[in-house]
């Protein structure tokens, strides 16, 4: 599949639930994240091109109170994971408001996993 993405995926560290809004049931958890779109970890596929209302649970962030964000999102694709049980979907959101594109960079922020490396410091090793 050609890559057309033109926001860099986060992965985050957070378990954040999804749901469908109007549904009620459990789609899977936030696997990355962009302001353009999401990825979900599943135990279900979905079908692509199919049009929902994703309702995500916010993690605890700085200043924010609200506790979850709608959006009209569309699958843009659907595989299986590594693990044979699980389900990646790739949602597409179709519309994004200001104040939910600041919960969606405020979420990368602050749960954004990063691989740099920390730098400790040596132990028992004298300098040079």
């Amino acid at each position: 599949m050609r890559e057309r993405r033109k926001l860099e995926r986060k992965n985050l560290v957070a378990y954040t639930q999804v749901f469908d809004l109007y549904g009620g049931n459990l789609l899977g958890y936030l696997g990355d994240l962009t302001v353009s779109g999401a990825m979900i970890i599943s135990e279900k596929p979905m079908q692509t091109e199919t049009e929902i209302t994703l309702a995500i649970e916010l993690p605890e962030l700085p200043d924010i109170k609200a506790v979850r964000m709608s959006l009209l999102a569309r699958v843009a694709w659907c595989q299986q994971d590594l693990s044979p049980q699980y389900h990646n979907i790739g949602f597409e959101f179709k519309e994004i408001i200001p104040e939910q594109k600041k919960l969606i960079e405020s979420i990368i922020e602050n749960y954004e996993f990063r691989r740099d490396v920390p730098k400790y410091p040596t132990r028992g090793v004298p300098p040079k």
